[in-house]
């Protein structure tokens, strides 16, 4: 190979790297200009709108919430057990749709841990099938380590279909230990004959 054609070569790779780096910098301003350029794109085309807006250019509010009716909910708490337990409020103003939570506080003051399971309750009746938990720790058992406290919420949402004549709804919660062994009845007791036998 002779100097002309070494020259040739050399001005042809400096020529393609040149070619290659203006290629590689309109990928990245193309990169960059993606995500206002897509913006765009879905504005003037209304699609995967994660903020939709009304007529007027507002948000669009959540139209399930039925703003004309308030729900009172009262929150109630019984313990079965070696443990504290009660809601950090004892009622709410909601409206049906609107999504709600509670928190109910629990203390394990024994030096042992204690498992434990949550069973809900409503009134009046009529309102359980209204009454939605999306989150809540009845749905598991706990288990409470030794002189721990803990705040375990409940998020809720009230059915709006709810009947108009139900204003209050009462939620109880009966929180009571599982696994204790059961006592043994004496022995004499079970082998004792049945009167009539």
């Amino acid at each position: 190979m002779d100097a002309q054609d070494k020259a040739l070569e050399k001005r042809f790779n400096r020529g393609m790297l040149l070619r290659l780096l203006v290629v590689v910098g309109l990928m990245f301003s193309f990169g960059y200009a993606l995500v206002p350029l897509y913006k765009k794109i879905c504005d003037l085309t209304g699609l995967n709108v994660v903020t939709t807006r009304d007529l007027y250019g507002g948000s669009v509010k959540n139209t399930q919430i039925d703003k004309s009716r308030t729900i009172t909910v009262e929150f109630d708490s019984n313990a079965r057990g070696p443990f504290a337990f009660r809601p950090v409020k004892n009622s709410m103003e909601v409206h049906p749709g609107e999504l709600t939570t509670i928190v109910y506080e629990v203390a394990n003051g024994q030096s042992r841990d204690i498992s434990a399971q949550a069973i809900p309750s409503y009134a009046p009746k009529q309102a359980t099938e209204y009454f939605k938990k999306v989150e809540c720790f009845c749905f598991k058992q706990q288990t409470l380590k030794a002189n721990e406290a803990r705040e375990m919420p409940v998020v809720f949402v009230i059915d709006p279909n709810l009947p108009k004549d139900v204003k209050n709804i009462t939620l109880s919660y009966t929180f009571f230990e599982v696994g204790t062994p059961v006592a043994q009845a004496p022995q004499g007791e079970l082998d004792a004959p049945r009167q009539g036998s």
